[in-house]
C-alpha cells in the first residue's frame, strides 16, 4: 500500500527498508549506503562479517522491484571511504554495474566517498536539481529550497506498551527531508541531537513507516546529553 507524505507540492513515499519514493517520476532516493564498510574495518583491525555490501544492494534490488522505480539517486556516502570500489567483492560489483547500466542512476558526493562511485557507472555530481528538488548530501541550514540530503543517519526513540523502540526515521520540516542511513552496518544519530536540530532549524517531525501506516513523532527539544 502506498504511504505518502506532501512536500514540495510532490507525494513522496517513505519506505520501512529507508528508501523515498517519488512515484511522479519513478525515483528511489537513498542516503549513506556506506558499501564496504565491514572491509575498511578490517583493514584498522576491526573484523565485521563481510556482507554489508551484498545486504545492501539485496535490500535495494528488493525495493525497486516493489516501486518498479527507474531512476536512483544515492545521496552520498555511498561508499565508505574512497578505495571502496576497489574492495568491492566480484558478486557485488558485477550486480552493481548492471543496476547502473539498466537504470538512470545518479550518485551524489559525501564526504566519505567524493567521487569515487564514478567507477560503478552511473553519473556522478556534487548537487542536483530534479524538479522542485534540491539533492545533496547534507542539509544546508537556513536554505529555502526543498531539499532532500542524507548524512545524519535519523533514527527516533519511541515506547509502545512498556517496550522502548528504537527506528530510523525520516526528519522532516517545511523545506528538508533527511533521509535515513540505508547501508546494513550504519549507525543513527538521535533525530534531536543538537547537530540535527541546528541543521533542521525549527519545527520538525520524524516519520516512521510501519506496515501499511506511516508514522509521525514531533521532534523535541534537543537532548541535554548524550545516549
Amino acid at each position: 500500500m502506498a504511504v505518502s507524505l506532501s512536500f514540495a507540492g510532490e507525494a513522496l513515499e517513505p519506505l520501512a527498508c529507508g528508501a523515498l519514493h517519488w512515484p511522479a517520476q519513478a525515483t528511489l532516493f537513498v542516503a549513506d549506503l556506506h558499501f564496504e564498510k565491514a572491509s575498511a574495518f578490517a583493514r584498522r583491525g576491526r573484523l565485521l562479517p563481510p556482507y554489508d555490501s551484498a545486504d545492501t544492494i539485496a535490500a535495494l534490488i528488493d525495493a525497486l522491484e516493489v516501486t518498479g522505480a527507474r531512476r536512483v539517486v544515492c545521496l552520498g556516502d555511498s561508499f565508505h571511504d574512497a578505495g571502496g570500489p576497489a574492495r568491492l567483492p566480484e558478486g557485488a560489483r558485477a550486480a552493481l554495474q548492471a543496476l547502473t547500466a539498466s537504470l538512470d542512476w545518479l550518485w551524489i558526493t559525501g564526504n566519505h566517498d567524493d567521487a569515487a562511485a564514478a567507477a560503478l557507472g552511473g553519473r556522478v555530481m556534487a548537487e542536483a536539481q530534479l524538479g522542485p528538488l534540491t539533492l545533496r548530501h547534507e542539509a544546508v541550514p537556513g536554505a529555502t529550497e526543498p531539499e532532500l540530503s542524507g548524512h545524519f543517519h535519523p533514527k527516533v526513540q519511541v515506547e509502545a506498551r512498556g517496550r522502548r523502540i528504537v527506528r530510523r526515521c525520516f526528519a522532516v520540516t517545511a523545506t528538508k527531508i533527511i533521509l535515513p542511513a540505508y547501508g546494513a552496518f550504519t549507525g543513527g544519530l538521535w533525530v534531536d541531537d543538537p547537530a540535527l536540530a541546528a541543521v533542521l532549524g525549527g519545527a520538525a517531525l520524524a516519520y516512521v513507516r510501519e506496515g501499511a501506516h506511516l508514522l509521525r513523532f514531533p521532534v523535541m527539544p534537543p537532548r541535554l546529553a548524550a545516549e
